[in-house]
């Protein structure tokens, strides 16, 4: 049952002297922290998270979450959940983990809350399903088939052709992502699999979709993702971000804003974002959809029903807009309709990653002439010596991330080229 705090959340007044709706979150890994998302709910709602314990990033986290926020436990018992999500009677609810976006549909479809329809959160969490619904509405035809083992690879190879992505069915940060050039690689990852992953996930392999250099330029990387706001079924594109070239095999290395597409590329972009977010059914919350600039123009990696990581903060940083602020609001049914950003400056997160086939760290040198390079804000740094690797974690295996601003993007490759020689690492393989 909740506490008295939570069945009666902290009272907090608009502009006008009325009480702020509020807003239930659904909280685990995420692309927004507890921090980002009390910033952004500043004077448009007030926030109750629900946070399930036996979860082991909101385990670790709790106690934090708990000095600033109102917080209510919850369990893997959604009738239960339900029960007390009533009972807090929230204006809206929602969440910022692809880890909830499952549970959160299903709690608001039982209470009468706006958020993804269940079968529309299956599509956007579930890369099969996804190719299959956008196949079915005529967006986009991408091979794709489920696998679970070696004895898989002779079909998927003849149903989808070489070379390949062998990726899990879900998951999010680029974790264990393969690219697959022959068979035998092929049922080598397959055989790989229950050791890195745990017997019970299952993975696709899909088409690999090429990319075109000339699309972004040469320096930048060949995809880019769309961002956009939906509310009562309309779709408002907010920005498109760019990217750096992905790191072997399939790790991002970050992201910028604004973007370096040509303006017709970028509308195709947006048109095919939009073509494919209405085919899964979303009608409310922020969606980030992963584009591939191919030489016949760009091709959908894939949906996601949630803001990505990272890119408030780079939007904000970038433009003063708020896509989380904007997320809130239409959670609670405000309008959350957002102006084009405004660029007045050029922002980044670049991820330092290790080679893929490294274990461990034996010395990072170099962390404080990283911080040092003219531009940048902050490091976070997620590793030291004596530090395990894998690759198979994706974004969430980084050494650090780097945060900064620069005046244009020839500004930011050099100052990329010049954290790059600043940071000297050391590895065991």
């Amino acid at each position: 049952m909740p506490s008295e705090t939570a069945r009666h959340p902290r009272r907090s007044a608009g502009t006008s002297g009325t009480e702020l709706p509020l807003a239930a979150i659904l909280y685990d890994l995420g692309s927004a922290g507890p921090a980002e998302i009390l910033a952004a709910a500043r004077g448009v709602c007030r926030t109750v998270f629900l946070c399930d314990p036996a979860r082991p990033h909101v385990a670790e986290i709790l106690p934090e979450i708990r000095k600033y926020a109102d917080v209510v436990e919850i369990d893997d018992d959604l009738g239960r959940t339900a029960h007390t999500l009533a009972e807090l009677r929230p204006d809206g609810l929602t969440t910022f983990s692809e880890y909830a976006i499952l549970e959160t549909a299903e709690l608001a479809q039982r209470c009468g809350l706006p958020f993804h329809h269940p079968t529309t959160a299956a599509r956007l969490t579930d890369k099969y399903l996804q190719r299959e619904a956008l196949s079915a509405a005529g967006v986009q035809v991408t091979r794709c088939l489920v696998v679970h083992g070696p004895e898989d690879a002779a079909e998927a190879v003849a149903t989808v052709g070489l070379p390949a992505v062998l990726k899990p069915r879900q998951g999010a940060g680029s974790r264990a992502t393969y690219r697959v050039e022959t068979p035998e690689e092929l049922r080598t990852a397959l055989a790989g699999i229950p050791e890195h992953t745990g017997p019970a996930e299952e993975f696709v392999v899909e088409e690999l979709l090429v990319g075109d250099p000339a699309g972004a330029g040469g320096d930048w990387g060949d995809y880019v993702s769309v961002e956009s706001l939906v509310q009562h079924g309309e779709v408002q594109h907010v920005c498109v971000t760019g990217k750096f070239p992905l790191a072997e095999p399939f790790r991002e290395v970050g992201q910028f804003l604004p973007a370096t597409l040509p303006a017709e590329l970028a509308r195709r972009c947006t048109d095919l974002a939009g073509q494919a977010v209405t085919a899964l059914g979303v009608t409310v919350g922020v969606t980030h959809t992963e584009l591939k600039l191919t030489a016949d123009g760009p091709r959908i990696i894939e949906v996601n029903g949630r803001i990505g990581g990272y890119v408030n903060d780079v939007l904000t940083r970038s433009s003063g807009t708020g896509l989380l602020r904007a997320a809130l609001r239409a959670a609670v049914g405000l309008d959350a309709r957002v102006e084009p950003p405004a660029f007045s400056r050029l922002a980044y997160r670049r991820y330092l990653v290790a080679p893929a086939d490294a274990t461990r760290v034996l010395t990072l040198d170099g962390t404080e002439l990283v911080a040092a390079v003219p531009g940048v804000q902050f490091v976070e740094w997620r590793a030291a010596a004596g530090s395990a690797l894998d690759w198979r974690g994706g974004t969430q295996s980084c050494l650090g991330v780097v945060y900064g601003t620069a005046a244009d993007h020839q500004d930011l490759l050099r100052t990329v080229a010049e954290i790059d020689r600043a940071l000297v690492a050391t590895y065991a393989y």
